[in-house]
C-alpha cells in the first residue's frame, strides 16, 4: 500500500502519537558491540554509526549522550515522495524554539524533540492538524 503523498490530507490525518519513555542518540564505532534488537534506529555514517536508544539501555551499556529525547510519531502512513510534511511540522515546532530530529520510516515519520518540549510540540503538532 502506498503512502498517502498530499500534504493536506497528511497535515490533517498526521494525528501524532507520545510514544513513553526518554530516548537518546549515541554513537558507536562497531555498531556488532551492541544488540541491534535494542535500538530504536541505527544509521551508519562515515565517522561511526549513530544508535537511538532508550535512555535506560544507553546507560546500562555506558554510551555517551548529549540529548535527551521524547519520541513523537505521526501515525498517518506517509509516503517517502511526499513533499512539505517535514517542512510543515518543523517551521511550525521552530517558531516555538523547539528543535526536532526526524526519522522517516518506511510508514511514518517520527520526531525526536527534547523532553522539556514534549508537552508542548504535541499541542503544536495537534493545532497544525487542525
Amino acid at each position: 500500500m502506498a503512502g498517502e503523498k498530499s500534504l493536506a490530507k497528511l497535515l490533517k490525518t498526521m494525528k501524532p502519537v507520545h510514544n513513553p519513555g526518554e530516548f537518546v542518540f549515541c554513537r558507536v564505532e562497531h555498531p556488532n558491540t551492541i544488540d541491534i534488537n535494542l535500538a530504536i534506529g541505527l544509521f551508519k555514517e562515515q565517522e561511526a554509526t549513530t544508535v537511538v536508544l532508550k535512555k535506560e539501555i544507553a546507560d546500562h551499556l555506558g554510551l555517551e549522550y548529549t540529548f535527551i529525547a521524547s519520541w513523537i510519531t505521526l501515525t498517518v502512513h506517509s509516503s517517502l515522495e511526499a513533499v512539505g510534511l517535514t517542512a510543515a511540522f518543523s517551521t511550525a515546532l521552530s517558531k516555538k524554539s523547539i528543535s526536532c530530529n526526524v526519522i522517516a520510516g518506511y510508514y511514518h515519520d517520527h520526531i525526536f524533540v527534547n523532553v522539556k518540549d514534549n508537552e508542548a510540540a504535541m499541542s503544536i503538532l495537534e493545532q497544525l492538524s487542525k
